[in-house]
């Protein structure tokens, strides 16, 4: 059964919740905390989800925003549903053991 992880980033609340509207006002928080960041990094760590976050950006905008880390994401955990099999195949294959004979193509004797 495979498990699926889902994740929920919350920065935009989280700005919200200390008054702060404007991405152009994380960047200097940030700088003061030593991550130099262009406006377009922040605006698109504000504005989308991110993949990928490097472990002193996150510690900066939780320090800045006086926030923990489970506040600004949310992992959830839920189980897949498991893969039904189709009727008549099992671990071997479709037919179990059974393998196709290979073909073997042969040309008409021609008479002359």
């Amino acid at each position: 059964m495979a498990i699926e992880l889902e994740t929920s980033w919350h920065l935009r609340s989280i700005m919200a919740s200390r008054g702060i509207f404007q991405t152009s006002k994380i960047g200097p928080l940030l700088s003061e905390r030593g991550v130099q960041l262009s406006r377009e990094q922040v605006y698109r760590l504000v504005t989308n989800a991110p993949q990928r976050v490097r472990i002193d950006v996150l510690t900066a905008l939780c320090d800045a925003l006086e926030c923990s880390l489970d506040e600004l994401i949310t992992v959830k955990r839920r189980d897949a549903a498991p893969v039904r099999e189709a009727v008549g195949e099992t671990a071997q294959g479709p037919i179990g053991d059974l393998r196709p004979i290979r073909a073997s193509i042969r040309r008409p004797s021609i008479e002359r």
